[in-house]
């Protein structure tokens, strides 16, 4: 088994901090077993990217200042290409080129995916490459192809990330959260179960009344004799 997180994130001092809270067994002695060696991503994990409509992308200017940008788009925009690539759009926006500007010095990257109705959230390390349209228009609007119209279209390049290390946060201190598709699927959900009930129940009562008519058939027939 891969240790890979294990051996990107937990530094020496962070391993320091764990035996002095008592968690070392859990976190820093992942250290002890394993093999240093990138991790596949899993089908848990690629369904979870594909279902993402959101992200959080971190990447480190060449002062060593971390920046975190957020990245949206519809379900599917953060492509999985193999058990070890991902890849999505990078679409024309404000001009600062934060972003870009860091991947150019170091391709070092964490993305951090979250599903709040769910409580589950996803750390991902890689190592990230840039393909700029002009170089390859096709692979840009391909990874791009989750956008419609106008949208694609100003997909400036695409950002392929080669997968190093994965972890699953526990949902502890997640605040459930709900987009208006989530709710339509729940309220239309809600609807059919309440139908279902319903017919259920009208269902029952019919034959019920059914059974109670039978009765009073057969008192009426035994009264009469």
């Amino acid at each position: 088994m891969s240790n890979r997180y294990a051996r990107i994130a937990f530094s020496e001092a962070a391993r320091e901090r764990q035996r002095i809270a008592g968690s070392y067994r859990d976190y820093g002695a992942q250290l002890e077993n394993g093999r240093d060696e990138p991790q596949a991503l899993e089908m848990r994990e690629k369904g979870f990217i594909r279902a993402a409509d959101s992200f959080f992308l971190g990447t480190t200017t060449p002062d060593g200042w971390p920046y975190i940008q957020h990245r949206g788009g519809p379900q599917g925009f953060v492509q999985v290409l193999d058990d070890r690539t991902i890849a999505f759009a990078d679409l024309s926006g404000n001009h600062q080129y934060v972003t870009v500007g860091n991947l150019t010095t170091n391709d070092r990257v964490t993305l951090f995916f979250i599903d709040y109705p769910l409580r589950e959230r996803l750390k991902l390390y890689g190592r990230a490459r840039m393909v700029e349209r002009a170089d390859d228009p096709d692979l840009v609007d391909r990874v791009a192809s989750a956008y419609t119209g106008a949208i694609q279209k100003i997909a400036e390049r695409a950002i392929l990330i080669t997968v190093e290390a994965t972890n699953w946060n526990c949902v502890k201190y997640i605040r459930p959260r709900f987009t208006k598709a989530r709710l339509d699927e729940a309220v239309a959900l809600e609807r059919r179960t309440a139908a279902a009930d319903r017919d259920r129940l009208t269902a029952e009562i019919d034959q019920l009344r059914r059974e109670n008519e039978a009765l009073r058939a057969q008192l009426d027939e035994m009264s009469a004799r």
